[in-house]
């Protein structure tokens, strides 16, 4: 077996479609089939089941996507760490993020690390803290600033950003805007705004009412921050976010979440274990606690 093997495995799993794979890596689309082939017959299963418009993986290559990909992102860290020695940081920097996270600002930690490392190249995802946690896992990411969702594992682990409480916003015209604190118990039959499950501010408000038994049902579910204040601003609904939301609209009433030990929104670092953390990302990481300097 070899990388060029996996390289071009991932890469069809990928795109799901042999053509755009092959154009992606440069290479010729016989060639890429020939080397799928080979890897079929190398494992004695066939890896993808093939159709006119796309492939999809067979139980067998499902199996096989994970434990290729470690194995590549182990392969680009050896690269990266032998490039660290001799003193130039080189490579790729994968960095994944939840929208507008606390305790750490992106986009300037971003740019003062390609100050300081030019010759590496950043690539950046915005998902949902459940896909980010997987991707780091997978080895797709280097890291990823997200909200808290799991423990830390043999795949994963986890460096403390922030913890905040969560707030109430509502439009100042609101029947509750009046209040000093609200409690699920206050708040269960309003018409809630909210993220998709899977983003770090939805995870935490789930875990306060799940906490309390308190049934609630979101009307309005959007997948920005700016599309949530903007329903709020329209008094169409209320929504429970992380404190730092509150600036974001001044014109909104924000009240304190009370009554649950859950109604704490942690935002971390999430890395691989320290043995395959990409040079890149311990760069980044320094950069981080040494507030960019």
């Amino acid at each position: 077996m070899e990388l060029r093997h996996l390289q071009h495995f991932v890469a069809v799993a990928e795109d799901q479609h042999f053509t755009r794979a092959a154009e992606r890596l440069m290479v010729s689309q016989s060639g890429l089939s020939a080397s799928i082939r080979a890897l079929e017959r190398e494992l004695r299963a066939p890896l993808f089941v093939r159709t006119t418009r796309r492939v999809t993986l067979t139980e067998a290559g499902r199996a096989l996507l994970g434990e290729a990909e470690r194995i590549l992102a182990q392969v680009r860290a050896a690269h990266e760490a032998v490039a660290a020695v001799q003193g130039v940081l080189r490579g790729t920097l994968a960095l994944g993020t939840e929208q507008c996270i606390a305790g750490v600002h992106v986009a300037g930690l971003l740019a003062a690390f390609r100050r300081r490392h030019p010759d590496v190249e950043i690539r950046l995802r915005q998902y949902g803290s459940g896909a980010l946690a997987e991707e780091v896992a997978a080895g797709r990411l280097d890291l990823a600033f997200a909200y808290r969702t799991q423990a830390d594992t043999d795949q994963l682990r986890s460096a403390s950003l922030t913890t905040e409480p969560m707030y109430v916003l509502c439009h100042p015209e609101h029947h509750l805007a009046g209040a000093a604190a609200l409690a699920p118990q206050d708040i269960a039959g309003e018409v809630f705004v909210d993220f998709h499950p899977d983003f770090g501010p939805r995870r935490a408000t789930d875990a306060a009412f799940a906490e309390t038994g308190v049934r609630r049902t979101v009307a309005l579910e959007v997948n920005d921050v700016h599309s949530l204040l903007d329903l709020v601003d329209e008094n169409l609904g209320i929504a429970v976010v992380p404190r730092h939301f509150r600036h974001k609209r001044e014109a909104l009433t924000a009240l304190p979440l009370k009554g649950t030990a859950e109604a704490a929104y942690e935002t971390v670092a999430l890395l691989p274990p320290h043995r395959a953390t990409s040079p890149a990302a311990r760069a980044l990481m320094t950069l981080l606690e040494t507030g960019g300097e």
